[in-house]
């Protein structure tokens, strides 16, 4: 099989074996064999963030990581409360949407796209609005590659009595969480991202109390309501609705493999990586976005060259028919690309990569090293 390298923030490369355990025989999902499967995978979830069973559950959905966003914001919200989103980035501020389509009483609280969040304007934002039960925010903001101090926003969270909401899609499985000792009450990601497995599925790992309690908060959603998902877990072990079944096959492939990889040795390779992505763009000249101690070791958001002859879509396409897939940016005021640190890869096949980059630079006659305009 064709082996791609995706430097995308995902889905991420995945194994041959993870690709191949999708092909099983057909199976009725309500059999007990298939429910015994989705008893593994919930275990699994909540020891990949070192969570006891006893206080943390997690509740698996059909979806992107979008559906994970979209459950624990108009779940987990008391009737006559309100809910901070702590946001400096795309996916922060994709939150926001969530709230504003569901009529949710909200503080956008905004910091700039390329800092970190200030932990004194949140403690004085929590401290002015008794009202907040519910902050948001995300690990890595995946727009950029910055790391939010989740342990101390999370910290200030409790102090204030309100749940702690964390988007870790693009940390979980990668960079060590430890879901108690970050303070982090719900995080949650999708199976194709630092699980290596197939899009499809997605999930919500947190505490059982808080979840049991919301039972009694206002019904905003019928399919992405956790509690109703959860319960139905909890009685019949299965999803409320049809899962993806081949998906979840895959999945569970996925979960092996990364417990015999070791999370603290999986989290070595893609540290090896992000350096090796470092090295790769420094040799030729191109400038990050993001302070470097900012960085999650993850995603890397690159700064377009100041070469007339640069071009985003050439040098993509050059890399793609070449087996190597880059992904632009997602910063509004300027221009990007990012490299991610994901998936089934190791510094080796960064290497290969930046052979072919560079020689699609060449080909495309943008000078090496690339060149900046004297920066104010």
């Amino acid at each position: 099989m064709k082996r791609n390298i995706l430097l995308n923030p995902g889905p991420a490369t995945t194994t041959d074996t993870v690709k191949q355990a999708q092909v099983v025989p057909d199976i009725c999902p309500r059999e007990q064999e298939f429910v015994e499967i989705m008893k593994q995978i919930r275990t699994d979830l909540v020891r990949i963030v070192h969570g006891d069973l006893e206080e943390y559950t997690s509740v698996l959905f059909c979806g992107s990581g979008t559906i994970s966003m979209d459950v624990c914001l108009n779940s987990l919200l008391p009737e006559g409360k309100k809910i901070l989103v702590v946001n400096n980035g795309a996916y922060s501020s994709r939150a926001v949407e969530i709230c504003e389509y569901y009529g949710l009483p909200f503080i956008d609280l905004k910091f700039p796209i390329d800092a970190r969040p200030s932990l004194e304007v949140i403690e004085r934002t929590l401290k002015e609005n008794e009202d907040i039960a519910l902050v948001y925010t995300t690990h890595n903001e995946t727009g950029t590659g910055i790391l939010n101090p989740v342990r101390e926003i999370g910290a200030l969270v409790h102090q204030y009595h309100a749940v702690f909401v964390v988007d870790t899609t693009s940390t979980y499985a990668m960079r060590p969480i430890n879901i108690k000792e970050d303070n982090i009450d719900f995080c949650m990601a999708s199976a194709q991202k630092g699980l290596m497995a197939m899009t499809g599925v997605s999930f919500v790992v947190g505490k059982r109390s808080i979840i049991e309690q919301s039972k009694d908060y206002p019904k905003r959603s019928y399919y992405c309501n956790l509690y109703l998902q959860y319960d139905y877990f909890e009685k019949h072990g299965e999803m409320h609705f049809t899962p993806p079944v081949q998906t979840v096959y895959a999945m569970r492939q996925a979960l092996k493999e990364y417990f015999v990889e070791g999370g603290e040795k999986k989290w070595e390779r893609h540290t090896r990586v992000f350096e090796a992505l470092h090295q790769g763009l420094e040799e030729l000249g191109f400038h990050d976005v993001i302070k470097r101690e900012w960085q999650t070791g993850l995603v890397i958001t690159v700064k377009y060259p100041d070469d007339p002859n640069w071009s985003f879509s050439a040098i993509h396409d050059y890399c793609y028919e070449r087996g190597f897939t880059i992904y632009p940016g997602k910063i509004n005021n300027t221009e990007t690309f990012r490299l991610c640190a994901l998936g089934a890869i190791d510094e080796t096949d960064i290497k290969e990569f930046f052979k072919v980059f560079q020689a699609g630079l060449e080909s495309m006659k943008v000078a090496v090293p690339v060149f900046y305009r004297e920066e104010k």
